[in-house]
């Protein structure tokens, strides 16, 4: 009995060095001057040493969105709609054209765009009421365009995400995460909405739906309850004759 009470002992001290060291310990070990120069030290400030693989992973998914968010906000533009107020496009080709909700539009012509803090002169150039799809064109060119995901890639449970400008200038950016899910297909032809479980103010009307590598899934729309909902992407691909 007396040996069953000393590894018990020993389990029970072992476990609280162990949390004393993670608790106190190590973290003067990182920050102090003295140890970083020691291999173990630099291993784990350069993410060499893995303490927890699930956490590992986590990170590195949430690093590679990070990136694709700051890769495809440069495709933004922040539309001044004369029915919806402060909304989003996206830049559909390096020549200029853009795509935002027709109703953002409205029959008043397209507001003011902006891009990149600066106002661009805009252009109406088609106006699809069926879809809700509106392509304008501004006086740019050379510019970032993104991908277009393969509409069979479109899946119910899809991560997925958006990026929207947060006002007229400056870097002022607003960013959403979340899944698919539900597609619905409309009737009559009118395509499909995708149907997330993510919220945002209304100026994420308009706003571009990405995958997780950043490819184009469809046009966002806000309802009166911050809900976001998408139209899809072949709907956009048939405005610009794709």
């Amino acid at each position: 009995m007396s040996i069953i009470f000393k590894i018990a002992g020993m389990v029970v001290l072992g476990a609280l060095g162990a949390l004393l060291f993670n608790a106190l310990v190590f973290p003067y070990m990182l920050s102090s001057p003295y140890f970083e120069n020691y291999q173990f030290i630099k291993d784990f400030k350069q993410g060499k040493i893995v303490i927890n693989q699930k956490e590992s992973v986590y990170i590195q998914e949430n690093t590679a969105l990070q990136e694709a968010i700051d890769r495809v906000k440069k495709s933004v533009v922040v539309i001044q709609s004369p029915t919806r107020g402060l909304v989003s496009g996206f830049i559909a080709s390096s020549d200029g054209n853009i795509i935002t909700l027709a109703d953002a539009v409205g029959a008043g012509g397209a507001g003011s765009v902006f891009f990149e803090g600066q106002p661009v002169t805009v252009t109406s150039m088609k106006i699809d009421l069926q879809h809700n799809l509106a392509l304008l064109k501004i006086d740019k060119n050379n510019l970032q365009t993104v991908g277009f995901a393969s509409p069979d890639s479109t899946k119910m449970g899809q991560r997925i995400f958006l990026v929207a400008p947060a006002k007229t200038s400056g870097d002022a950016w607003l960013a959403n995460e979340g899944i698919i899910r539900e597609i619905e297909v409309l009737p009559n032809g009118f395509g499909q909405v995708i149907k997330t479980n993510m919220k945002e103010a209304a100026t994420a009307n308009g706003s571009p739906l990405f995958n997780v590598a950043g490819q184009l899934v469809g046009l966002n729309m806000v309802d009166v309850s911050g809900n976001i909902s998408a139209i899809s992407v072949n709907s956009i691909q048939g405005l610009l004759g794709l």
